[in-house]
């Protein structure tokens, strides 16, 4: 590692404004921590709505914050009592750290536990650094054949493994997905993958709908683009059937796809509500207890979904690759930041390279 005490860092000065700043290099200060040096980061939606917005629900932006927290890289230094890794190891980092101590941490659920430091969430900084710490049991090996990218892009995957999880994916399942982002693509890939025999994508975004051939779609649904009178719901059931689908994977946040997801969804169906949307929506709830509807959130994700992703990834059974649509140097992270703020119909996945 580099003599120096100080890094450059992409920073959130306050909402609106990053800032190519430095910060302090970290230092080894537990016998279980992990310096990686960052080789790859993607741009989620969430550093977007921090930089657009400065607060997701109750982590409001209050001082500045280090953005970043889809990266990999390469182990610069560990702790002594780290011993399933070494100076060079090729990893993926979980950018999550829970309270070990935590009911939520024995019970394997620790995406739940309230007191989780997560990077890029106020007020923990994020990875877009040189080097950034963490603990060796939130960093994973990569395989030699996986790239930096991919690794970086491990995190989105651990959602949409958790997502299909949580929803009890199984063979023969019909599945729609609202919102072809990342998380939507990842999510209908790997529904795909787990034996769906439909899956339907839905979003405003013709680019984005355009790959979805190369994420398990089967059909995908233009809900701007519909002539007039013809409603979404309608589209959807025309294609899977009258009795609807199995599951729905809701991942815009958007109240009419709330509503147009509860509607899709067959009797004795599962509605997993992925995205992130306003505070308070209004939605049909009388068809939850008479449809028998399961309904239920998913966050993040838990014990085993980085693990099984990346063996996922690993198997070649799902690529990563098609997510990725720009690529930016670290020098030149505010204008990505700026293109994904600016033209979000147009960007699926933004990696950041480095720093060097």
């Amino acid at each position: 590692m580099t003599e120096s005490i100080t890094q450059e860092a992409v920073v959130l000065e306050q909402p609106g404004k990053i800032t190519l700043m430095d910060v302090s290099i970290p230092t080894i200060s537990d016998p279980n921590d992990v310096i990686i040096q960052i080789k790859a980061t993607g741009i989620c939606g969430s550093d977007i709505h921090y930089y657009t917005h400065g607060k997701i629900a109750n982590y409001v932006v209050k001082s500045p914050m280090v953005l970043g927290h889809e990266s990999s890289g390469i182990v610069a230094l560990i702790g002594e009592n780290v011993k399933t890794l070494k100076v060079g190891d090729r990893v993926a980092l979980e950018p999550g750290l829970p309270d070990r101590f935590s009911p939520e941490m024995r019970e394997g659920r620790y995406n739940l536990d309230p007191n989780l430091k997560f990077a890029a969430t106020p007020p923990f900084d994020g990875t877009l650094t040189k080097y950034y710490k963490t603990a060796k049991d939130f960093v994973y090996k990569l395989p030699d054949h996986l790239s930096f990218e991919e690794g970086a892009l491990m995190e989105p995957l651990s959602v949409a493994v958790h997502a299909n999880k949580i929803a009890k994916m199984k063979f023969g399942a019909r599945c729609v997905v609202f919102g072809a982002g990342p998380i939507g693509l990842l999510a209908g890939k790997v529904a795909s993958v787990f034996g769906a025999t439909d899956v339907v994508f839905v979003d405003l975004s013709e680019t984005k709908l355009e790959r979805a051939s190369q994420f398990g779609a089967t059909h995908v649904v233009n809900s701007g683009g519909l002539p007039h009178g013809v409603t979404v719901d309608s589209v959807i059931k025309k294609e899977i059937g009258k009795k609807g689908a199995d599951i729905i994977f809701e991942c815009s946040g958007a109240q009419a796809c709330i509503r147009t997801g509860i509607e899709v969804c067959k009797a004795g169906g599962t509605f997993i509500q992925v995205g992130m949307g306003p505070e308070e929506i209004q939605f049909p709830i009388s068809m939850i207890p008479t449809k028998e509807l399961t309904f239920q959130g998913c966050l993040r994700y838990c014990q085993g979904d980085y693990s099984d992703s990346i063996e996922l990834a690993s198997s070649g059974k799902l690529s990563l690759k098609p997510l990725i649509t720009h690529r930016y140097k670290f020098k030149d992270a505010i204008d990505a930041f700026d293109e994904n703020r600016d033209h979000p119909l147009n960007n699926v996945k933004t990696i950041i390279e480095g720093p060097a």
